[in-house]
């Protein structure tokens, strides 16, 4: 049985933890950025999944399989999907207010596939991967969604580099080969055309990442 997840403070989010799924659902449409497997892309949602799989999945069609899976959740509505080998009582949640801004960031972290981009070889993706869900209580522009996704990647890549994180191959590891970034954001208060990270929200982002892979993985 899920079970509500109350360490999240976040307005309009209602969470429920099981071992086979995270799942957030919010009281009004998302727009959300994301390198999801299932409903990758910009789109507007107000369901997102994170779904536990064993670290030896093998599906030749991981987002059919994601979306049976909801479907046996009782999502009927468009969603954003991700996998992951973590399991998901070791899920991460930050949650961080500055102002009238809050910004929570969700994590689950597996270093099972390390990798460095540009020097790790090309490999079938693995579920050992790190997830970040990026949930803004602002009216983000599609280029700052763009910008926060960096600035969450530049903080996972930093984090793993002073962690000494290494790939087989013995490169410094940036993140596995799997990783995925999901940022939603719910369109209410100020209009924020940047997300870099000097900004506010930026900093709020890479403050809010890096405790919850600190968490995860230290």
């Amino acid at each position: 049985m899920g079970h509500s997840f109350a360490k999240l403070k976040f307005p309009g989010i209602r969470t429920t933890l099981s071992p086979e799924a995270l799942i957030l659902r919010s009281d009004q449409d998302l727009c959300v950025l994301s390198s999801a497997v299932a409903g990758g892309g910009l789109t507007h949602v107000r369901c997102i999944l994170n779904r536990h799989v064993s670290k030896h999945y093998s599906n030749s069609d991981p987002e059919s399989d994601l979306r049976e899976f909801a479907a046996s959740q009782g999502i009927s509505e468009p969603f954003v999907g991700l996998m992951t080998a973590v399991y998901l009582d070791r899920v991460q949640v930050v949650s961080l207010r500055h102002s009238d801004l809050t910004v929570a960031a969700i994590v689950t972290a597996g270093l099972s596939n390390p990798a460095s981009p540009g020097l790790s070889p090309a490999v079938d993706l693995a579920p050992g991967t790190i997830n970040i869900i990026l949930l803004v209580d602002a009216q983000l522009a599609p280029a700052a969604m763009v910008n926060a996704i960096i600035t969450a990647t530049e903080t996972k890549a930093h984090f793993l580099l002073g962690a000494g994180v290494r790939t087989p191959e013995g490169y410094p590891a940036t993140g596995t080969s799997s990783d995925a970034v999901v940022v939603a954001c719910t369109g209410r208060g100020a209009w924020l055309p940047y997300a870099g990270p000097v900004t506010q929200v930026g900093w709020l982002i890479g403050r809010g990442v890096r405790q919850a892979l600190e968490q995860a993985l230290i």
